[in-house]
């Protein structure tokens, strides 16, 4: 809340007789008193607090002053930061931007055309310095489950105010805690709500309260890209949506990969169906920002390991390719080019890139996994030629 600056003189300092009035005595009185105010000091004046305003804000300081106010509040706020005791582990792990409001939602951004008059600019500028919107519970009307979790479940849901819907992922604190992979959903996070692209899944906003964590994200309709393929008559696509898919995903890693994100963990049931079968990447749980390049962790899905995470040697952002071949293959035939009854057997597989691709598939198709499901991962076909390659272009035309 602002306030006009209190710049007017009272009453009786403006009581000065017009010229040609009053007697000589009277003329010298009005002189004494313009010397008395021009040589008056600054002061600091406080006014009483409107409803709805803090005494920090409402406290007014002439040009003097301004300066040493603002060092005092400075003051006070770093006092106050410090002040704020130690929180628990987890609720760390998500406290620090907790309230940031998912900007999709209807109802959430504010903005003013050109011409516009200063008063729209005042209201406008009055409205961004509002606090941001705590969420809750409360504020959603909770659906249906729409899929199940190793901590948690995901459920339909509906923002009350904006009647937006979303996905709410719910990921319990306690079993979070006891596998220690607070960092991991921390990681999840801090990644996700920062992405902004046509095929990755938006996470808009999320809160938490003592027992659980709430993620509040875009809903795909049209459930995982694994549905739809069990789905399909002889559980497999066609070369023109598989080529489609394919090429939607590369434009994804292109995106996650010039900002040093590697997925590690691409496959059918981490893939969503947005509105009209748009393809969107989910689940940024084994997703890691590594400028450096370099990783040791093996994670992801046994059957899109590549071979440097078997051999626990260091990995880059090339493990994508090489789980984006994998799944070009399974796309196309039905099933994951290692496959076997056991771990073991797979792993064999993989290092000694072991497959063998169905009469069905097109060479074209044939060289592009090829050239994707290579040993060393510096010989695999950048993002940027796969969408060039024939194959790609052929069906995505």
């Amino acid at each position: 809340m602002s306030h006009k600056p209190n710049n007017v003189l009272r009453a009786k300092e403006n009581a000065f007789l017009k010229p040609g009035t009053g007697t000589s005595a009277a003329v010298a009185a009005i002189a004494m008193q313009k010397k008395q105010l021009l040589t008056k000091k600054p002061t600091t004046e406080t006014l009483t607090a409107a409803p709805g305003c803090s005494q920090t804000g409402a406290q007014l300081s002439k040009p003097g002053t301004k300066a040493m106010m603002g060092a005092q509040q400075k003051q006070q706020i770093t006092a106050a930061t410090a002040a704020a005791g130690p929180t628990k582990k987890l609720n760390t792990a998500v406290a620090n931007t907790e309230n940031q409001p998912p900007s999709a939602i209807p109802g959430n951004s504010t903005s003013t055309k050109g011409n516009s008059t200063d008063k729209e600019k005042t209201e406008t500028e009055a409205a961004s310095a509002k606090p941001k919107k705590t969420w809750a519970l409360s504020n959603f009307d909770i659906g249906r489950q729409l899929g199940r979790g190793k901590f948690g479940n995901v459920y339909l849901a509906r923002e009350k105010e904006s009647q937006f819907v979303v996905a709410l992922k719910v990921l319990f604190k306690r079993q979070i805690g006891e596998t220690n992979v607070e960092h991991q959903v921390r990681r999840e996070i801090e990644i996700q709500s920062h992405l902004r692209h046509p095929h990755i899944l938006r996470l808009y906003a999320y809160f938490h309260d003592d027992a659980r964590i709430y993620l509040v994200l875009e809903y795909a309709p049209q459930g995982t890209l694994f549905s739809a393929l069990q789905a399909q008559p002889l559980k497999r696509f066609d070369d023109r949506q598989s080529a489609t898919y394919i090429k939607a995903l590369c434009s994804a890693l292109l995106y996650l990969h010039e900002r040093d994100i590697i997925h590690r963990d691409i496959k059918p049931e981490n893939l969503l169906l947005g509105h009209k079968g748009v393809l969107k990447i989910a689940d940024f749980g084994w997703s890691v920002h590594e400028p450096n390049s370099m990783r040791m962790t093996l994670c992801g899905t046994v059957d899109y390991l590549p071979p440097e995470m078997v051999l626990n040697k260091p990995h880059t952002k090339n493990v994508d390719l090489w789980s984006l071949g994998v799944l070009c293959f399974e796309l196309l035939v039905g099933h994951a080019p290692f496959y076997s009854k056991n771990y073991e057997e797979t792993y064999k597989k993989i290092l000694k890139v072991d497959y063998k691709l169905p009469e069905h598939v097109s060479k074209a198709a044939t060289h592009l996994i090829s050239k994707l499901l290579v040993l060393n991962p510096q010989h695999r076909m950048p993002l940027d030629q796969i969408m060039l390659h024939p194959w790609i272009i052929a069906h995505t035309q």
